[in-house]
Parts: C-alpha cells; structure tokens; sequence
C-alpha cells in the first residue's frame, strides 16, 4: 500500500515499543488485561442492570441502556483504530450505521444552522435532509469529487463528508475541506465505512468525527447491525452518548461481542477484498459492454491521485454501468461465486442493481459489486461468463 504499514507507535507495559502494524493492532485492540485462566476475549455480559450500591455517578455501570462492559472492550478496539496511541479517542457504538449518521446530525444541530452533505452520498441522506429541514435546518448539497463542497462552506455549521462516496466512489482531499470548514467554524464529519480505519484515519485528516456502520467491511461476515462515532472532543463524545442514551439507540452484547470477534481478521480481509477488487476492476474494463469502470485504485480512475494520499487500502468496492436494466439483471442471475444482494465489505461477494432502490442517481444498468475473500480467478472467470450470458440473452 501507499504507507509504511509496520510503525512503532505502541508499547507492551512491559519491555517498551511492540510493532504496532495493522495486522497486530487489530489482533489485540481492545483485548483486556491477562488474567490467568481467563478468555483472551471475555464473552458478552447479558446485563439489563448491574449491582449498583451508594453513588451512581462513580459506578463504571449501572443500566443497560447506559452502558455495558461488552461495548467497553469493542469502543476501545475501534478507538486504538481510528486513532492509533490517541489516548484522547473515544468511540460510542449503536445499533446501526444510521443510528450513528443521525446520532451525530441530530445531536448537533438546530433550528437555523447550515448543514453541508454530499450529493452523492449514502441514499437514506435523503430522508435524513428531509428531516432536518422539517426541523428549520438549512442543507446544501454539493459532490464529492473535486471537492465541490468547498464552495458551500460558508456559514455552516456542520460538514458532511463521505469519501469514498457511495456508490459512485468519488474521493475528495479530506484535510483540505476540513481545514476549510473549521476556518469558518464548522464541524466536520466523515463516513469511513467503506474505506474502514484500515484504510483510512478520518480524525488524523482533521475530522472531528469519524463515523461509520460497523455492519460493512468492519465485521465483514454479513451478520450483525453496528454503527460507530469516534470523536477526541469529549463534549463531541459525550453530545453523541446522551443522544444513544435518549433514543435507546444501542447495539445488543451479543452483536457487540461479534463484532470485536470479527475484528482480528479485518486486516487480511480487507487486503484480500482490496487486491480482488482491483483485479475484477481490471478485468471489467477489458470489456466492451462495460462502461464507466470505478475503484479507486485503478491507476487512471479520477479518484485515483487523491486516494493515493489520503487512504493506505482502496476498498472492497467496485461500480459500473452495463448497457440498460435488462442487460444488468441477466448479468446478476447469471453470476454464480457473486449473491445478489445489497450492503457490501463482506467475506463473500454481493453485487447489486442500485437503480432498484430509487434515491441514487445512477443509470438502469449501474452496478455497485462488493467483493469478497474468494480467489481472484475464480471471481474474474464468474463475472466474464456473467457478461457472456447476459449478452446472449
């Protein structure tokens, strides 16, 4: 990748600096203590309350709706990721990834503010625009690419940014638009779920949020529902915390515990998922029924020079648009290593029509592919004899 992955930036508490590479920080983030006889990873505490004797506010736990030593151990993992030896980082998971996107828009904005989203972002940002101007909030839309929201920035209060975008896949210059934002007092929100804390550090870009759903690329099994807000701000952590709390927004033990399981494998999953996406991406754009190939590791994609400073890994995600609707769904039904369904970050790969849900403005025939662990022949031979199907009708 673009970035030295074998930093030393951590230590053991026993005999000084470990190497803290990607592979051993996800291996070991949030794990607790060595105790003798104990299980490295503590399995999850099925709690509705706990003994609470004399002062609630010094008790580390009192109700379940308020917190749980389950999220404990995943909020610190996901913090030692998104901000490595950052002792100032703190996470807050939910029960989704919108559950988290709302914790932050609705917490921190009223009547009156200016919000900047992107215009090609996630399709439920529709609704979500929808309700804050129900709520008196003025929103601007603007691209991803070429940091076209730059130019919206003007008395914002708060800026939206997801980059990669999904599912188009534009990139914008992170920093550049976060230093831009807060020149004119605003905060600044990045989506990291498709890139992943892997891929790449929202908070060390200048973001003040590092939001994402944990469901995608960070579980990566397609079995559990999360979101997550990672802020060093303590008054932007606590804002998004009581938010949890008020709206009973919170992820289950069990869920919570998968997902710190699922973890220990995100860094050769992703590796695998990035260097397969090029791959099928390669072999897309050799054909002539394909057009608009997008993955932002390919050398000469327009997303591709920003990518290459900001992200360390590429994605899982490709996109591209077959010749209409009919061409599109011939090619779905006949792939047979790729299942047809949406979300995406997954061990095994999905592909869908995006079109199908109304809300993004693609073409009938775009497709967003997520692709999986398996091997890349295998998944090139699958998606060239889905196109030769398709095309014979």
């Amino acid at each position: 990748m673009t970035r030295e992955r074998n930093e030393r930036d951590g230590r053991d508490g026993r005999d000084g600096p470990v190497p803290h590479g990607d592979g051993t920080r996800v291996v070991r983030a949030g794990l607790p203590e060595e105790e003798p006889y104990a299980p490295p990873l503590p399995g999850p505490v099925l709690a509705a309350h706990f003994h609470l004797p004399g002062d609630p506010s010094v008790a580390p736990y009192t109700y379940g709706r308020d917190g749980n030593p389950t999220w404990t151990g995943l909020e610190q993992a996901i913090s030692e990721l998104e901000a490595p030896g950052d002792e100032a980082a703190r996470t807050t998971v939910f029960a989704s990834g919108m559950a988290a996107i709302s914790a932050v828009l609705l917490s921190r904005t009223r009547p009156g503010d200016v919000v900047v989203l992107p215009s090609d972002g996630y399709n439920l940002l529709v609704p979500m625009r929808e309700r804050l101007e129900g709520w008196g909030v003025e929103v601007r839309t603007a691209p991803t690419g070429g940091d076209a929201q730059l130019g919206a920035l003007d008395g914002a209060a708060l800026l939206w940014i997801e980059s990669p975008s999904n599912p188009g896949l534009d990139v914008c210059d992170i920093r550049r638009l976060a230093d831009a934002a807060h020149e004119r007092g605003a905060l600044v929100a990045v989506d990291n779920t498709l890139a992943t804390p892997l891929g790449q550090r929202p908070l060390e870009l200048g973001a003040d949020y590092a939001v994402a759903s944990g469901t995608k690329a960070l579980t990566g099994h397609g079995d559990v529902l999360l979101g997550y807000v990672t802020c060093r701000d303590p008054e932007l952590t606590a804002s998004v915390r009581l938010w949890r709390k008020t709206v009973g927004a919170i992820p289950g033990p069990v869920e919570a515990w998968l997902a710190h399981r699922s973890l220990a494998t995100l860094e050769l999953r992703t590796e695998r998922q990035a260097a397969n996406a090029l791959a099928v991406a390669e072999a897309l754009r050799e054909r002539p029924e394909v057009r608009d190939v997008r993955h932002p590791g390919l050398a000469d994609d327009p997303a591709h020079p920003v990518a290459a400073r900001q992200m360390r890994r590429f994605g899982c995600v490709v996109s591209f648009t077959l010749p209409d609707r009919v061409f599109a769904e011939r090619f779905l039904a006949a792939l047979r290593l790729v299942d047809d369904a949406t979300s995406f970050g997954g061990v095994r790969s999905t592909a869908e029509r995006r079109g199908r849900w109304g809300g993004d403005a693609v073409p009938e025939g775009f497709v967003r592919m997520s692709v999986g662990v398996e091997d890349a022949a295998d998944l090139v031979a699958d998606v060239r004899a889905a196109l030769d199907g398709a095309g014979r009708g």
